[in-house]
C-alpha cells in the first residue's frame, strides 16, 4: 500500500510537471524596442489640444520607434528599482497588460525590458473589428492596442473594490497612450464597446483571468498619407484587382486585367493570402499583395472581380472600408459579377446607377441603387459589370476611365 501511494505522487508529479511544460510557451519573437524619448517637440498643453478622436486611418502600418513610445507611454518603467511605471496602479500590483495588433502579428509588451514578445504570426485586426464597435477604425488602423486587465491581481488586497480599481487604472493607461501619439503626429480613438467580449479575448489569445477592457486604434491620418503620396507621385497609373482566394471568376478577372494591361495601367492583384490562387474554371493567378496592406493612394482603381469565392469580402472589414475610402479619395470604384453586392454593403451605391448578376439585384436595390441590368454601367466614380459575358467590356470601361483621368 505505501509502494502504491508512493507511486501514485510520483505520477502527478510527473503528470503536472509534463503539463506545465505543455502550456509554457516558447516567444515566436522577441523584439528589443528602443530607448524611449523622454523630452519632445510638444508642451504637454499643446498635446492637450491637438488631441482628437480620428476614426479613418491610412492603411500604413507604424514604425517600431512609434510603437515602442505608445508601449512606453502606457505601462514603461520609470523608475528602475522599484519598477514604478508611467501610469499610478493601487498597491503596486500593475494588473493591466498591453497587447499589440498590427500585420506583423500580435504582441505582448514586457515593460521590464521594454520589449515586445510575439505571441501569434497572425494579423488580428480583422478578427477584432468584427468583435468590436467602430469595425472599419480597428481594421485600418496601423495598430491597436488591447489594454488587458486582471481582476484577480487586485482581488487579494482590495476585495470589492478590486474591479473599480483595475478600470480606473486602465484609464490612466488610455488617457497616457491617447496624448502620446497625439505628440507623435498620429491619430487615435479608443473603442470601449465590443460586440463579443469572448472573441476580443480568443483573438488575443489573453491569459486566464485576463479581459479586454480598451482597444486603442492609433495610425497615420488620411490626409497626412495624402500629403506624402501626392509629393511622391510617378504618374504611373495603377489599380489594384481585389481577387477571392479561391472560386473567383476567371473570365472577369483575366480579362479585365488584359484590358489594363493593353491601356499601360499597371495591376496589382490583391487577396487574403499571397500566391496562387485558383478560379472556378481552374484558372491560376498570382497574389502579390495582401488586401490589407493596400494603400489607396498608390492606386489610381480598386477592382472586385466576382465569383462564388467573393462572398468572402461582402462583410469583410478591410474590404468595405477599401471601398469605402475609395470614393472619398475620388478614386475609380468597380465590381463585376457578384462583388457589386460587396459595394452595396459598403453603402457606396446609394442613388448610383448599377448592374450586377442577377442573383445580386435585390441586394443592390435594398442598398439604394437603381439597378438597370445592363452589361456595363459607369456612373460617376463607380463602375459595375453584370459578370463573364461582359468582362471585356467591363475591362475596357475601368481602363478608359483610369487613363482619362
Amino acid at each position: 500500500m505505501k509502494r502504491f501511494a508512493i507511486l501514485t505522487i510520483a505520477l502527478i508529479c510527473f503528470a503536472s510537471l509534463c503539463l506545465g511544460q505543455r502550456r509554457s510557451r516558447t516567444p515566436q519573437k522577441i523584439v528589443r524596442l528602443t530607448k524611449p524619448q523622454l523630452t519632445g517637440t510638444i508642451s504637454f498643453e499643446e498635446a492637450l489640444a491637438k488631441r482628437r478622436s480620428v476614426r479613418l486611418f491610412a492603411n500604413k502600418p507604424l514604425e517600431s520607434e512609434q510603437i515602442g513610445q505608445l508601449a512606453w507611454a502606457g505601462q514603461g518603467i520609470t523608475e528602475k528599482q522599484r519598477g514604478l511605471r508611467t501610469a499610478p496602479s493601487a498597491g503596486e500590483t500593475y494588473p493591466i497588460e498591453l497587447y499589440f495588433a498590427t500585420e506583423e502579428g500580435l504582441f505582448v509588451y514586457r515593460p521590464a525590458e521594454h520589449s515586445l514578445e510575439q505571441t501569434s504570426d497572425k494579423d488580428i485586426r480583422s478578427s477584432l473589428a468584427t468583435a468590436a464597435s467602430m469595425q472599419e477604425s480597428v481594421a485600418m488602423a496601423g495598430c491597436d492596442i488591447i489594454v488587458a486587465g486582471s481582476v484577480r491581481k487586485l482581488s487579494g488586497q482590495f476585495r470589492n473594490q478590486a474591479r473599480t480599481l483595475m478600470l480606473l487604472e486602465a484609464g490612466h493607461v488610455a488617457q497616457n497612450i491617447l496624448l502620446q501619439a497625439a505628440c507623435l503626429d498620429l491619430g487615435s480613438v479608443p473603442v470601449g464597446i465590443f460586440t463579443s467580449t469572448k472573441q476580443v479575448s480568443r483573438a488575443c489569445r489573453l491569459p486566464a483571468g485576463f479581459e479586454p477592457l480598451y482597444i486603442i486604434c492609433v495610425g497615420h491620418t488620411i490626409e497626412q498619407e495624402a500629403a506624402s503620396t501626392s509629393q511622391e507621385s510617378t504618374g504611373v497609373k495603377r489599380a489594384a484587382l481585389i481577387v477571392a482566394s479561391q472560386n473567383y471568376r476567371d473570365e472577369e478577372l483575366f480579362e479585365t486585367k488584359r484590358a489594363l494591361d493593353a491601356a499601360g495601367v499597371q495591376a496589382d492583384i490583391a487577396s487574403t493570402r499571397i500566391g496562387i490562387i485558383r478560379g472556378t474554371l481552374g484558372g491560376i493567378a498570382e497574389a502579390n499583395i495582401l488586401i490589407g496592406q493596400l494603400r489607396i493612394y498608390n492606386y489610381d482603381a480598386i477592382i472586385f472581380i466576382g465569383g462564388l469565392g467573393a462572398a468572402e469580402y461582402v462583410v469583410h472589414p478591410i474590404a468595405l472600408n477599401l471601398a469605402r475610402e475609395t470614393i472619398r479619395n475620388g478614386k475609380i470604384l468597380a465590381a463585376i459579377g457578384t462583388a457589386p453586392t460587396i459595394l452595396a454593403n459598403a453603402g457606396v451605391l446609394s442613388g448610383v446607377r448599377a448592374t450586377s448578376l442577377l442573383t445580386e439585384r435585390n441586394m443592390l436595390i435594398s442598398a439604394g441603387a437603381l439597378h438597370t441590368g445592363l452589361a456595363v454601367e459607369h456612373d460617376r466614380l463607380i463602375i459595375t459589370g453584370i459578370g463573364p459575358i461582359a468582362s471585356l467590356q467591363f475591362g475596357s470601361t475601368v481602363a478608359d476611365a483610369i487613363i482619362s483621368r
